[in-house]
Parts: structure tokens; C-alpha cells; sequence
């Protein structure tokens, strides 16, 4: 069975009924990274992002995270462009770096304006 890819629409901008029955607009909530959301890769944007590059076995230190949990992350973050990884040897060992692509830290950027913009609508009286 093929299914259908759902058509992508923007935002609707909704009304809301205000206390005097009139309705009033309501800003649409920005639409966020979902792959840069999940909390782990996440974790892995904002350190590179405050660092030139990390080892594997930084990351894995800094996110206290498993081989496997970082591993399929930072996967899925280099497949969609947005990490460059560096595979080399010290000695006999091998050492992988990754550090943000220009993608990367574009998208990243995106993901923190509408962070911030979500945080100040709702401070908002």
C-alpha cells in the first residue's frame, strides 16, 4: 500500500473570541526544527555550537549519553547536513570529530529565534 505524503500548509491564522464577543487574530505558533528538538540532538547542536569541534568521547562526556544513543543522533543530524564528521587515527585508535556545518549552525540559529520568539508571546500579558 502507497500512501500519500500530506500536502505541508502554513500556519492558519486563527481568530479567538475576545471578552467584548468581538473576535481578534491569533498569531500562528512557529513551526520548530523537530529534528534539532529532540533533546539529545539538541544537546549535540548547542555544544558544537559554543565549540570549534568535539571528539566523540567529549560529546558522549558532556551529554552523559551512551555510545549508541549519541552515535544514532549525531547520525541522523550528519545525514540531514547539519554536522561534518571527521574520522581519523591516533596511533591505532580511532578518533571521530564533528563539529557544526554552515547548515548546521543556520539551522540552529532558526530553531533559537523561534524559541525565543515562542518564550516572548508568552510573557506577553
Amino acid at each position: 500500500m502507497v500512501r500519500k505524503a500530506k500536502e505541508k500548509t502554513g500556519p492558519l491564522l486563527r481568530t479567538k473570541r475576545r471578552n467584548d464577543g468581538a473576535n481578534s487574530p491569533v498569531a500562528p505558533v512557529p513551526e520548530l526544527n523537530r529534528l534539532i528538538h529532540e533533546r539529545m540532538r539538541l544537546g549535540i547542536m548547542s555544544a558544537l555550537a559554543v565549540h570549534d569541534s568535539l571528539s566523540f568521547q567529549e560529546l558522549k562526556d558532556v551529554l552523559q549519553a551512551t555510545d549508541g544513543n549519541l552515535s544514532v543522533h549525531a547520525r541522523k543530524l550528519e545525514g540531514a547536513g547539519y554536522l561534518e564528521c571527521n574520522k581519523t587515527f591516533v596511533g591505532r585508535m580511532p578518533k571521530t570529530e564533528y563539529s557544526l556545518s554552515k547548515t548546521g549552525r543556520h539551522e540552529l540559529e532558526n530553531y533559537l529565534g523561534h524559541m525565543e520568539s515562542l518564550i516572548e508571546a508568552t510573557r506577553r500579558p
